[in-house]
């Protein structure tokens, strides 16, 4: 059960929340903690940004902020990482991009400046080999420079080969955003037909990912990728999406869908957003960012792993006969598979608002407890009406 609205942060999260549902926003933004239902809030009124694109822009955020730095496990060798595969649909001018943008500043802000370490570190490395290997050892540098590795957590339009690559240099995970889903999808078959679609059917379960095609700089083996997708589509060209297997093959079932039912275009006004929503929200993501990360004997990450407590293993079991009947009971089996993929999302929303939480300091990190069951119950009942009203659009 939820705590009670009887604080002052209680009645501040009812107040939100009450705000948000009166603008048309459908998304349960009181699965998050107060300070980031704040944000959501504070972007809505100020900015007219919609309630269900900022909250979810900022679901996906938190799970890159994530990565692999923790797990959560349900039994034994069954282990979620909080990959979302994450679509915004929307006509044009529905306020799509920009809760994206802000969403995402400060993982952009962190590819700068690692951006900006790395062009200074590889001018140096590209000096350091200009030199001869005994000038290198007059000088007391290396006898064999190693090439400096650009840090990030963001890409865009990239192969796989690419992006496998950039993974592996990055081991703490990626995100794939995409301002127009669109060419996501569209490219899968540009240079071998389905090889990139189920590269990305492979990377949701986060399956070991292998490199070794002649082009490649070198054999590429990530163990476990972790490598989010998150864009913005429009409405008239939604069916694209369902075209060649993607319809039979449950790859359009892995993405959550977040369609908001807008009737009117958004008003601007003069309400400036407040000048420390902006700080707050990057010191959020920043904790997470810094949060460390241990190393094995082969300098792989060894993520934390949370489990479940008993209560909340329980809610769990229990709402997921409660969906097995569902699927038991219908006979289209494009919905069933969508609720499968639910099954798995449920259990990757749980690890993220349990770190939601912790980040804001209500909670700490030791388990996945009830409250954060109840909480992804909610938002997993949210995402599988999303995808009914997009199946009715297909």
């Amino acid at each position: 059960m939820e705590t009670s609205k009887l604080t002052a942060e209680g009645i501040i999260g009812e107040a939100v929340r009450i705000g948000a549902k009166m603008s048309g926003g459908e998304f349960p933004i009181e699965i998050f903690p107060i300070r980031i239902q704040r944000i959501i809030s504070s972007l809505h009124d100020c900015q007219s940004y919609p309630v269900d694109y900022v909250a979810a822009a900022i679901l996906a955020a938190i799970a890159v902020g994530i990565g692999n730095s923790h797990l959560v496990q349900v039994k034994r060798n069954w282990q979620e990482s909080p990959i979302l595969y994450m679509a915004l649909i929307g006509r044009p001018g529905a306020n799509k991009s920009h809760p994206l943008s802000f969403a995402f500043q400060p993982f952009i802000e962190h590819d700068y400046c690692q951006n900006q370490e790395y062009q200074k570190s590889y001018a140096e490395y590209e000096r350091t080999m200009s030199m001869s290997k005994k000038e290198r050892m007059e000088a007391g540098l290396d006898e064999f420079p190693q090439a400096p590795v650009r840090r990030r957590f963001l890409v865009s339009d990239i192969t796989p080969e690419g992006l496998s690559l950039i993974h592996a240099q990055n081991p703490r995970g990626l995100c794939l955003w995409s301002d127009e889903l669109s060419a996501w999808f569209k490219n899968f078959n540009r240079y071998n037909n389905g090889s990139e679609e189920q590269f990305w059917l492979s990377v949701f379960s986060a399956k070991t990912t292998m490199s070794d095609r002649k082009n490649a700089k070198s054999s590429i083996f990530i163990k476990r990728p972790y490598i989010s997708v998150i864009g913005t589509i429009q409405n008239k060209i939604l069916n694209e999406l369902a075209k060649g297997e993607r319809s039979s093959n449950g790859f359009i079932d892995r993405i959550l869908f977040v369609m908001p039912n807008l009737q009117q275009k958004a008003r601007w006004n003069d309400k400036e957003l407040p000048e420390d929503i902006e700080q707050e929200w990057n010191a959020i993501i920043d904790k997470l960012i810094q949060s460390e990360c241990h190393l094995n004997e082969h300098g792989e990450i060894e993520p934390q792993i949370l489990f479940f407590s008993e209560d909340a293993k329980k809610r769990l079991y229990e709402w997921q006969h409660h969906f097995s009947e569902l699927c038991d009971r219908e006979t289209n089996d494009t919905i069933v598979s969508i609720y499968c993929k639910l099954e798995i999302y449920i259990i990757r929303f749980c690890l993220i608002i349990q770190l939601a939480r912790w980040t804001c300091g209500e909670c700490d990190k030791t388990c996945i407890d009830l409250l954060t069951v109840e909480r992804a119950i909610k938002l997993t009942e949210y995402f599988k009406e999303s995808a009914l009203n997009v199946q009715n659009v297909l």
